[in-house]
């Protein structure tokens, strides 16, 4: 046989062998799958009755939960609602008794507003009651006076008017007495502090030093050849030496306090060392300047640590020092501006202000006295020049501006200084002047005060702040004195300047003697 015919038999068989096994695996494959399809129906089946099962189950469950919550809401609904009707119970009840309450206010009002009624109708009838009564007794008055009341109310002004007029004459009068006495001390003042300030020929016990001398031969050394040493004494310190008759003793006189020391203590040293000639004198001069310049300082730094003040610039502090060689009435300006910084601090403590400030400003407040006649203008000018200069702050520069009253104070530091400058200058003993003012005001208080009729006794105690008066007992009554008081009062402060006020203290005595026999 054929091969190739051989080869396409075993092909055809070897396709139909496959045919057959191919549809032989989907007819396996088909029955397999509709066992796995009855397999699936029956189990969903069986899910489906057991959801069916469930859900039967759940809703049920749900209905006896839905039933139990609509029990609660429905008696928690009955209980707030029986509360609420309560509330409104109790409330009706406070409504209606607060009704009652004010039924029985207004009852009382209305009664209370027909007795003021009554009242107002009894006043009315009182008032008419009254008017036509005194309606009669000025008619009555008018036909005895024979003068109508329109007259006599013209008469009264006019005497009201003339005596008016008297009083106020006398008190312009007293007024312009005052400012000329004060215009006076005023004058004495400034012109006291300038012949200070100013060299002059004329020199008073304050710008003078003497020097104490070991014998008079020594005043011929001072004097030199053809008077050489004493010219150059005489300009390197710029004072006066006085040589004159006085046994053992040379006189500097100079207006500069700073200059007088310089020359002093030159002076001293020349004759310790006994080497006088022009050479030596420049150098005991300079040596001296620098030893008054360590004081200077020296005292200045101890100004500001007696009063507690820190933080002054140096060259301030300096010039504080300088104040340690001026004095003003007797009275030495640093131990003055020292005081015034304490009384100053103390006003301030009492207060309750701040006392640093009022301390510094107290204790820079004649810091212009330091300066000489080289610089023009009043120390309380150049105090605020300097201040300015050194960068205090203006509450300081107007407390020094405002001390004397050359402007009004605006500030509680400023007030505060000017009464403590006032009671360090005025208290008695700081100068010589006022303690004789000062006296001559408790003379003047007491000479007041018995010039009214009817005073046995006066005392001006307290130092000058209370007068004690004693009345005679026959001349003046209780009543009385309460008028003679007043009267002595407006008469001391028409008379007298005074710091503060005085207490005028009347006394009156009675006793009564008798006799047993």
């Amino acid at each position: 046989m054929n091969p190739l015919v051989c080869v396409l038999i075993a092909l055809g068989a070897a396709i139909v062998a496959g045919t057959a096994a191919f549809f032989a695996g989907i007819a396996y494959r088909k029955k397999i799958g509709e066992k796995l399809i009855k397999s699936a129906e029956v189990e969903a089946k069986r899910i489906v009755n057991d959801a069916e099962r469930t859900a039967e189950t759940k809703k049920k469950e749900s209905l006896v939960e839905a039933k139990e919550e609509a029990i609660r809401i429905k008696n928690e609904t009955e209980k707030e609602l029986k509360e609420r009707r309560n509330d409104i119970q109790r409330m009706e009840k406070r409504v209606l008794q607060k009704e009652e309450h004010l039924d029985n206010k207004i009852e009382a009002l209305d009664k209370k507003e027909e007795k003021l009624n009554a009242r107002i109708k009894q006043n009315e009838e009182l008032q008419q009651q009254y008017e036509e009564t005194r309606q009669k007794q000025l008619e009555e008055l008018q036909r005895i006076s024979g003068v109508s009341a329109e007259e006599a109310k013209a008469e009264l002004l006019a005497r009201v008017e003339v005596e008016a007029r008297h009083e106020m004459a006398q008190k312009l009068s007293d007024i312009e007495k005052e400012y000329k006495e004060t215009a006076d001390e005023k004058a004495k003042d400034i012109i006291t502090l300038a012949i200070q300030r100013c060299a002059s020929d004329s020199v008073a016990e304050a710008t003078v030093s003497v020097v104490d001398l070991p014998n008079d031969e020594m005043k011929g050394r001072i004097i030199g050849r053809e008077g050489r040493n004493i010219r150059s004494i005489e300009t390197l310190t710029g004072v006066d030496l006085i040589i004159d008759d006085t046994p053992e003793a040379i006189t500097i006189s100079t207006f500069d306090p700073i200059r007088r020391e310089v020359a002093r203590l030159t002076l001293e040293k020349l004759i310790s060392d006994g080497r006088i000639h022009p050479s030596r004198i420049e150098e005991m001069v300079e040596k001296s300047k620098k030893e008054v310049e360590a004081v200077i300082k020296r005292e200045g730094e101890q100004a500001t640590f007696a009063v507690g003040v820190h933080g002054i610039n140096p060259e301030l502090v300096k010039l504080l020092g300088r104040l340690k060689y001026r004095t003003s009435y007797g009275q030495n300006v640093l131990k003055h501006s020292i005081e015034v910084a304490q009384i100053a601090g103390m006003i301030a403590s009492e207060l309750g202000l701040d006392v640093t400030q009022a301390k510094r400003a107290g204790l820079l407040h004649d810091i212009g006295k330091a300066m000489t006649h080289e610089v023009d203008g009043s120390h309380v000018a150049i105090g605020v020049d300097i201040a300015r200069k050194y960068k205090e702050s203006k509450e300081i520069i107007h407390a020094i501006e405002a001390h004397h009253g050359d402007v009004e104070p605006k500030t509680y530091v400023a007030v505060i200084v000017q009464a403590a400058d006032a009671i360090s200058a005025a208290r008695p003993g700081a100068r010589r002047e006022n303690l004789e003012n000062y006296i001559k005001r408790l003379q003047k208080l007491e000479e007041i005060a018995n010039s009214f009729e009817g005073i046995e006794k006066s005392f001006a105690i307290q130092a000058g702040r209370e007068i004690r008066i004693m009345v005679k007992p026959e001349e003046i009554s209780d009543d009385k004195m309460i008028f003679v008081a007043k009267d002595i009062a407006k008469k001391i402060e028409s008379e007298l300047e005074y710091p503060g006020q005085i207490k005028i203290n009347m006394i009156r005595e009675t006793r009564a003697f008798d006799y047993a026999k």
